[in-house]
C-alpha cells in the first residue's frame, strides 16, 4: 500500500513522506479498507507537530489521520464475508494505533468500519468520525434538545456547522456565534440568530435573542477563551457541551457562577465515546442525512502525494469546510 508516515514530531515539509508499505491482513475480528478518502483533523496536525509534554512519538513509524471512507476488501475471521463490497466509513483511524488512514489502505477492527448509507457520498464518509460524532454528542449527549435553546459558540468551523444543522434538524432554537464573514454561511446551515462572537455586547445579545431567557445547551469550542460569558448566560441546571479550548489550555473557572447554576461540563473526546453512546450518535448522524438535514461542506481534496499541503491548510484555519485527503491519486 502507498501511505503518508512520519517517524519524527516536526513541521509537515520535514517529517511527512510517502512511503510503500506491505498491505496488511485483517485478522480475528477486522477488515480491510480500501480507502477512497481520508479526513484530515486539527487533532491530526497536532499530534505530528507534538503535544505539550510529549517528547518522543507512541510508536516508530505512524501513518496519520482517524477519519476516513472507502470499500471493504478483505475480512479476517469471525466476520461475515458478505461485508466483502460494503462502502463504510472509518472512527479512530489513528487513535492509540500506529496505522491511521492517510493511505491506500487501512487494516482495523470490524466495528471501526461503519456501514456507509448508499446516499451518502464517500466525502461526507470521511468527515463523519471526529467532526460529525463531535458535533452529534456535543447536540445530543444531554437529552432532547425539541424545544429548548441552544448555543453554539464558533458556529462556523467544521464541528461547529454540522453541530447548527443537528440541532436545528433537532428541533432546537439555535443561536450561533461566528466571525462576520461567516454570518450568511451559518444562517445557511439553519441557525435562527447569528451573532457576531467579538462583539462588547455579546451576553446581553444571546439573552435577547432567547427572549431574555437563559440558555440550556451551550456548545463551545474555545472554552478557556469563553467559559465566563457562558456561565452567564447558561441555564440553571444547564449543559455546557466543550469540544475545544485551543487558545487558552488552563482556563480559569469562574466557579461560584457555574456552582449555583448547577452547570454540568461535559467535556467530548470522541476517541473515548463508549460505544453504546458512539452507536446513539452514530443512528443519529445517519437520520439526518437520510432526511437530507444535513450536508458536509469540503474546502478542498488532495491527492495523497500532497499531504503536507493539506496538513498545512489545516494549520493556517479560516477554511470553509473540511480538508480531505484522496488516497487514490
Amino acid at each position: 500500500m502507498r501511505a503518508i508516515t512520519y517517524s519524527k514530531q516536526g513541521e509537515a515539509k520535514d517529517v511527512l513522506r510517502l512511503e510503500t508499505l506491505d498491505d496488511i491482513a485483517p485478522q480475528v475480528g477486522e477488515v480491510r479498507v480500501a480507502l477512497t478518502f481520508s479526513g484530515v483533523n486539527p487533532s491530526d496536525v497536532k499530534s505530528r507537530r507534538g503535544r505539550p509534554g510529549q517528547t518522543q512519538l507512541p510508536y516508530d513509524t505512524i501513518i496519520p489521520h482517524s477519519d476516513g471512507a472507502g470499500v471493504i476488501e478483505a475480512v479476517g475471521a469471525g466476520i461475515d464475508a458478505n461485508r466483502i463490497g460494503q462502502r463504510v466509513w472509518i472512527w479512530n483511524g489513528q487513535w492509540q494505533r500506529p496505522y491511521g488512514t492517510a493511505a491506500t489502505h487501512i487494516t482495523l477492527p470490524a466495528d471501526m468500519a461503519v456501514p456507509l448509507p448508499d446516499a451518502v457520498s464517500f466525502e461526507t464518509g470521511a468527515i463523519l468520525g471526529i467532526p460529525g460524532l463531535t458535533a452529534a454528542e456535543a447536540v445530543f449527549g444531554g437529552g432532547d434538545i425539541e424545544g429548548q435553546a441552544v448555543l453554539i459558540q464558533g458556529g462556523a468551523g467544521t464541528v461547529g456547522l454540522l453541530a447548527v444543522q443537528l440541532a436545528k434538524w433537532g428541533g432546537a432554537k439555535v443561536i450561533a456565534t461566528c466571525s462576520p464573514r461567516d454570518t450568511e454561511r451559518v444562517k445557511a446551515a439553519g441557525a435562527d440568530v447569528v451573532l457576531d462572537y467579538s462583539a462588547p455586547t455579546l451576553a446581553s445579545d444571546i439573552q435577547a435573542a432567547n427572549n431574555s431567557a437563559l440558555i440550556p445547551t451551550v456548545i463551545e469550542v474555545e472554552f478557556g477563551l469563553n467559559v465566563a460569558l457562558d456561565a452567564e448566560v447558561i441555564a440553571p441546571n444547564g449543559r455546557l457541551a466543550v469540544y475545544g479550548s485551543a487558545k487558552e489550555m488552563q482556563p480559569t473557572l469562574p466557579f461560584l457562577p457555574l456552582l449555583f447554576k448547577a452547570v454540568t461540563i461535559n467535556i467530548i473526546l470522541i476517541y473515548l465515546l463508549q460505544k453504546p453512546d458512539r452507536d446513539a450518535v452514530i443512528t443519529k448522524l445517519h437520520d439526518a442525512l437520510a432526511e437530507g438535514a444535513l450536508t458536509c461542506p469540503v474546502e478542498r481534496i488532495y491527492p495523497l502525494e500532497e499531504t503536507v499541503a493539506a496538513h498545512e491548510a489545516v494549520e493556517a484555519g479560516g477554511r470553509s469546510g473540511a480538508i480531505l485527503i484522496d488516497c487514490q491519486r
